[in-house]
């Protein structure tokens, strides 16, 4: 599930899903470039585990921030947070 709101502070974009979910030992490095959190199972789904890192680089290029909450067996919440955009228009 995806949704997006606006208020004054700050843009966010939430994912959600009902997955695997990632487990609390995990969370903290989930971020790092090429880590994954089960590498038999990376493999074979594909992915090299830059993804999330990407994300991490190019929110906080913008003056945001991605955080995550998870429970394993019930899946992730993904929060993108951003600050409101000027209306001015560059080239």
């Amino acid at each position: 599930r995806l949704r997006a709101s606006v208020a004054p502070e700050a843009v966010l974009l939430v994912v959600e899903d009902n997955g695997v979910g990632i487990p609390e030992k995990d969370i903290p490095r989930i971020f790092e470039r090429f880590y994954r959190v089960d590498k038999s199972r990376s493999r074979e789904m594909g992915g090299t585990g830059l993804g999330l890192a990407i994300v991490k680089h190019v929110a906080q290029l913008h003056g945001g921030a991605v955080s995550v909450q998870s429970r394993v067996g019930y899946g992730s919440t993904f929060t993108l947070r951003l600050p409101p955009g000027s209306d001015r228009k560059t080239a």
